[in-house]
């Protein structure tokens, strides 16, 4: 079986144990496969971070909130206590898989215990990573694990998860090979760019003629204001100072009124700061900028993972609303679109997004699934709630 991973796995015949781990058939044999519980910090050295970053280049789908630039900044703001546990698929001893963890009491306000995979609010994609070739022995493995360390929890909850792709499929198949109780207990639509159609010619279909003729009016009177200036940087230089200056152009607008710009927490501030640092410094952050004179009206900063990308923040000087500053960045945005092997963009955003929803045009789902862990009691007890919350049987996902 050939898998696209950094090492070599000889993975036929293994079968997963109810400690988590796979075995070679027919054989007492140590485990080849298996599911680990770590603190987080353990991961802070250089030769963990480098393992890290390495299953990050061979995952079966990407997620940038999960590598190690973005989660470590996160769990060092947020999770001081050392609530949160990294789950880690070790296969032949090398690091195949990784998904946070908490175990917490509260499920959306109401005080039924569980495990869940950890997020927060700036953390827009719940998706584990997993070598590419591990998908099934990655879920066998980890809800083999947590049947077996339960403890209080009644379910493994998993939130903004994609709907599809291949660890989607691979999760499916299993539940269903183990005739496990799950449930899909929610489902959103968020903008997503997914096409081949140049960029000129999609805008062309996105936006009305109307709508066109007047941002290109509202060009031409930026322009009169002074010198206009698109700026796109891949690299790694002027981040500090193109870090300081957005989170000072979002400060000045409603997000820092109300208190929740970026800069308005220490937390928050920390967690953009080392993400855009450690992003540029692996190559997978792209900083897009509408400068007039040289100051910033409209920024945009997306994380990039080879043929794929993921809008993370946006902020525009609402001095210059009437200019729309923040549609003519995306209008640049869209040069993604030609980039070699480009395949999809994620928004991130909120549904419904007043602004992205007319511009990109297809829509990626995002789910919340609920599954079933441990004995028959405790299955029986979570299919119970998931009748109560969702009005149906846990029959499975679809």
């Amino acid at each position: 079986m050939a898998h696209d991973l950094p090492f070599s796995l000889p993975l036929q015949g293994l079968v997963a144990t109810g400690e988590g781990s796979a075995r070679s058939a027919g054989s007492a044999a140590a485990p080849r496969i298996v599911v680990e519980e770590h603190d987080w910090s353990e991961f802070e050295g250089r030769d963990r971070i480098a393992a890290w970053d390495a299953l990050a280049q061979c995952a079966a789908e990407p997620n940038p909130f999960y590598e190690s630039w973005y989660l470590l900044p996160s769990l060092r703001a947020l999770d001081r206590r050392g609530d949160v546990t990294l789950l880690t698929l070790q296969a032949n001893g090398q690091l195949a898989g990784l998904m946070p963890v908490l175990r917490t009491r509260d499920y959306y306000g109401h005080p039924i215990p569980h495990l869940r995979n950890w997020l927060h609010p700036n953390c827009f994609c719940g998706q584990p990573l997993v070598a590419k070739g591990l998908e099934q022995e990655f879920w066998q493995a980890l809800l083999a694990w947590c049947d077996g360390h339960a403890g209080l929890s009644l379910f493994l909850h998993l939130s903004h998860a994609p709907a599809h792709g291949p660890l989607r499929s691979a999760l499916k198949s299993v539940l269903a090979g183990e005739a496990r109780p799950a449930a899909e207990v929610m489902r959103e639509e968020r903008a997503m760019l997914h096409t081949a159609q140049p960029a000129e010619d999609y805008f062309a279909q996105s936006v009305s003629a109307k709508k066109r003729k007047e941002l290109r009016r509202q060009h031409r009177r930026l322009a009169e204001e002074g010198d206009l200036s698109v700026e796109r940087l891949t690299d790694y230089s002027q981040v500090a100072e193109w870090t300081r200056d957005f989170l000072e152009l979002e400060s000045r607008g409603w997000k820092g009124d109300a208190g929740s710009a970026l800069n308005s927490d220490h937390d928050t501030r920390a967690i953009f700061q080392h993400a855009i640092a450690g992003a540029a410094a692996r190559g997978r952050l792209e900083r897009l900028a509408i400068r007039l004179d040289g100051r910033p009206i409209a920024m945009l900063a997306t994380f990039t993972t080879g043929r794929h990308a993921f809008s993370f923040k946006t902020a525009y000087d609402e001095d210059y609303a009437r200019f729309s500053p923040g549609v003519l960045l995306q209008r640049e945005n869209l040069a993604m679109l030609e980039q070699d092997g480009f395949e999809w963009a994620d928004s991130c955003a909120s549904p419904d997004h007043p602004m992205i929803d007319h511009i990109w045009r297809e829509r990626r789902v995002i789910e919340r699934l609920s599954i079933g862990i441990g004995g028959a009691l405790r299955r029986a007890a979570f299919s119970t709630l998931i009748r109560l919350e969702t009005g149906r049987a846990a029959g499975g996902i679809s």
